[in-house]
Formats: C-alpha cells, sequence, structure tokens
C-alpha cells in the first residue's frame, strides 16, 4: 500500500503530475495507491487574486470562519479536481474525498489558529475507503477535515497523509517541489535519522516548510517501522530517489 502526499508548486505541473500517475497506472493492479493532497499556495493564489489578506499567528495559517468557504472550495474544490483530470488521462479510476470519507478522525486545534484542525487516534480508516483501494479505484484526498460535530478544518496535508499511512500501514511518500532535502551547500541528502535531523536543525539548514515535513515523516517512519521518503515529481516512487528518511 502506497500513500502519496502531493504538494508545493507541484501541484503546477501537469507534466509533472502525468508522469507520476504513468507509474502509479503501471503498479495499480499489484500495489494500491491513495493521494493526500494540500494547497496552500494555491489558496494564497486565490486570496491574491481577491485582495484578500492571509492571516497568520506565529507564522502558521490562520483558518479564519469567513474565508473558509474558499479554502475549501480551492482545497476540496478545485485543486482535487484538477488532479483528478490528469489521473483520469492516464487510464486510472480516481475519485475525490476530504478527510472524513477516509475514516480518519479530525479535530480543532488552537484557537488561534481558527479552523485549523488535527489527526488524532484512534488512527482507522472508513470500510468504504478500504473498498476502494481493494478495487483498485485511486482516491485523491484533500486535506479538508470534518470534527464530530461536522465543523470543517483545514488540515495540514503533510499531517493528514501521515495519520493516513499511520491507520493503513503503508508506506510513505513525500512528493514536493524540491527533489530532495538539501544540506547547507543546497546538495541532495540520500538518508536522514533523528541524529542527523537533529544537527541540520541545530545548523540552522533545516526550517520551515521542509523542517515540519520531515519531522512528520520522522514520526511515521518510527510508527511504521520503515524508511519514508521525501522526492521531487520525478523521482521513480518504486525505487531509491530523493531522501530516505529512517525510523
Amino acid at each position: 500500500m502506497n500513500v502519496i502526499k502531493l504538494g508545493g508548486r507541484v501541484l503546477d505541473d501537469p507534466q509533472g503530475l502525468a508522469a507520476l500517475f504513468q507509474q502509479i497506472t503501471q503498479q495499480q493492479n499489484f500495489q494500491p495507491t491513495l493521494i493526500v493532497h494540500g494547497g496552500g499556495q494555491q489558496v494564497d493564489d486565490l486570496f491574491a487574486k481577491l485582495n484578500l489578506s492571509v492571516v497568520k499567528y506565529q507564522g502558521l495559517r490562520v483558518s479564519v470562519a469567513e474565508q473558509m468557504p474558499l479554502i475549501v472550495g480551492a482545497l476540496a474544490g478545485t485543486v482535487n479536481k484538477q488532479l483528478l483530470t490528469i489521473a483520469i488521462k492516464q487510464g486510472l479510476q480516481p475519485v475525490g474525498l476530504t478527510l472524513y470519507e477516509t475514516g480518519l478522525h479530525v479535530q480543532q486545534g488552537k484557537p488561534e489558529l481558527g479552523l485549523t484542525g488535527h489527526c488524532v487516534a484512534p488512527f482507522e480508516v472508513s470500510t468504504l475507503l478500504l473498498t476502494l483501494l481493494e478495487q483498485r479505484y485511486l482516491p485523491i484526498v484533500s486535506c479538508v477535515g470534518f470534527d464530530a460535530d461536522g465543523q470543517w478544518l483545514n488540515v495540514n496535508a503533510d499531517e493528514a497523509a501521515a495519520g493516513l499511512a499511520k491507520a493503513l500501514s503503508a508506506t510513505l511518500t513525500f512528493v514536493s517541489d524540491v527533489p530532495a532535502v538539501l544540506d547547507e551547500h543546497q546538495q541532495p541528502i540520500d538518508e536522514l535519522d533523528s541524529d542527523t535531523l537533529q544537527q541540520l536543525i541545530d545548523a540552522g539548514t533545516l526550517n520551515g516548510g521542509m523542517r515540519v515535513k520531515v519531522e512528520h515523516a520522522l514520526t511515521v517512519a518510527r510508527f511504521l517501522q520503515k524508511q519514508v521518503r521525501i522526492c521531487g515529481c520525478s523521482c521513480d516512487t518504486r525505487h531509491h530517489s530523493g531522501t530516505l528518511i529512517n525510523p
């Protein structure tokens, strides 16, 4: 079982996505795959067109209630359906979902971050998702979640992918607009573990979104006791490329 998380500017790279989906087509019969995607940059682009400000708290996006229809529309609507279009062209049978349909449990986080959600235990998935995977459909899951009261929440897509990989005991690959985790000389790092990760953090080499991504990947690697990969859209998900995160 593969969980592949798409994010960053790779979502604006239809040719790269087509190549990735073609790989999935070739292995779907013997190794079912699930896609999780973000779309923060696409939301920012939409807000810029509408002359809306992006509210942040300590560097993190605040999902303001009044802006949630636009955020949900961009993530679960536009970005999700654009990915479906590319997948269909590659001969796949994609199904667009939110985190709710997958069965993953989500609850609201810090009030300062507005309607931002987090994945919580127990990590389990729905019969619907398992059936889709068994029938070799390709679930394409946006990072929109719902809590127990039906409140929609904006969940970090890396965290959502990690939660689903935990629930499915799946192999996890983070596909982004960078080919790998880079060292201080901007060269790809083949492998990382907790010790080398801490060294990069202490040196100030790893920060921002990539630090969050690697920390999520390390958490999943430890839980699954298997390697997690971070790579660019052109990587072959079946073979070594990008950066492997060791548990």
